[in-house]
């Protein structure tokens, strides 16, 4: 074994230390191109591996992986793995039709996670409009029962709206143990922010945080330019390291998730765990990353964070992939040669009949992104940018 654990943090006001890194079950390994086949030796040994070396918080919903996470999970925290783990899903909200599915979804997903109980149960994905849908269909009354009964032990929610709206929502209901938010150096101001961070902190919410890696963006091989500032650093991390460790200096901040899919990632990560606290970094440090967010915001970062949501689309648009080669295409701003490069990459690896081209603005795609990305506006910029020879 690796010879390293990670760290642990307080969660809330719970009575209970957290490790800071999770396990995110959305980025599991796959076989082939299809999401939904996941490469079922290699995902279980990463998540037994993580949690041998003192990881204890596992993330999975209902959607992830078309549906197969949950169960990769079930089949993971199985031989003794359960009792050394707090279990994470999530209630998707935008697929409710009516009060029945609540019972009928969380049945299937108590199946697939093979257990009797939900340790940290979320509303997946709140914003105004699924927010309404909780308020409609009587949904924190159904999350009671399934309390009283034990079969959630403690109701949180993901998010992705505005601050005013995550205040709100926060401000409405006493039961809240936990809330999740997108929270990154990059996105401070974005969504529940950094603000939001603080308003969940002091009202004794422990605070998840996803895409510390901005879907790992921020762990893409930065320019010469970015590179030249992260040199400038007495103590050498990684660009991912960097990005985590600024998440876990804020002592606000629970537990980082990070959706790992390769074997390297878990040891890299929780390599980065074991040296995480809050206050960790210097000023010196927080001033370097400041001046990377300022670079990075000025190359126009588009904020995908490949959760694919966004897929199937209705014209079989390759959406998540196009974007990410749009996001690494910015990162490359100034040289001409790396976003050549890029664009040979989407010539060869995007079909001509799932091209950005293809997008015929139905809008579908926007509905469905918890970022709220003009994702049309986007593929619009790409199609001109990337334009295929004839």
């Amino acid at each position: 074994m690796w010879g390293i654990y990670v760290k642990y943090r307080k969660f809330g006001e719970l009575d209970w230390r957290v490790s800071a890194l999770g396990f995110g079950a959305m980025r599991l390994p796959i076989i082939g191109e299809d999401r939904g086949n996941i490469d079922e030796a290699e995902a279980i040994r990463m998540i037994r591996s993580a949690i041998d070396h003192g990881l204890n918080y596992v993330d999975t919903a209902y959607p992830y992986h078309s549906g197969n996470s949950e169960i990769l999970v079930g089949k993971a925290i199985k031989d003794g793995y359960r009792e050394k783990v707090r279990l994470a899903t999530k209630m998707p909200i935008r697929l409710l039709e009516s009060e029945e599915d609540l019972d009928r979804i969380f049945s299937e997903q108590l199946h697939k996670l093979q257990t009797d109980h939900i340790d940290f149960y979320l509303f997946h994905g709140l914003r105004r409009a699924t927010w309404s849908k909780v308020l409609e269909f009587n949904v924190l009354k159904w999350a009671e029962k399934e309390i009283a009964d034990r079969r959630i032990r403690y109701l949180g929610f993901s998010f992705h709206d505005d601050y005013e709206m995550f205040k709100e929502i926060i401000d409405s209901y006493d039961g809240w143990t936990f809330c999740q938010i997108q929270y990154n150096y990059v996105d401070t101001e974005y969504q529940a922010g950094t603000r939001g961070l603080k308003y969940a902190a002091l009202k004794g919410l422990a605070v998840v945080v996803m895409e510390p890696i901005q879907g790992g963006n921020l762990s893409i091989k930065p320019s010469e330019e970015i590179q030249a500032i992260w040199d400038e650093a007495e103590i050498k991390r990684t660009p991912a390291e960097w990005a985590l460790q600024w998440v876990w200096n804020q002592p606000e901040v629970s537990l980082a998730l990070s959706g790992m899919s390769t074997m390297n990632h878990v040891v890299e990560n929780v390599r980065s765990a074991s040296r995480s606290d809050p206050g960790t970094l210097t000023d010196e440090e927080l001033i370097l990353i400041s001046r990377v967010r300022a670079k990075y915001l000025e190359y126009g970062f588009i904020g995908c964070t490949g959760c694919r949501y966004c897929v199937p689309c209705p014209e079989d648009v390759f959406i998540p992939e196009i974007l990410t080669l749009y996001n690494e295409y910015y990162t490359k701003r100034g040289n001409l040669n790396a976003q050549q490069d890029i664009i040979n990459k989407y010539n060869e690896k995007i079909p001509l009949e799932s091209g950005a081209d293809i997008c015929a603005k139905c809008g579908e795609c926007e509905d469905k992104c918890p970022q709220q990305l003009p994702i049309r506006k986007f593929l619009t910029r790409v199609a001109w940018s990337f334009k295929r020879k004839e």
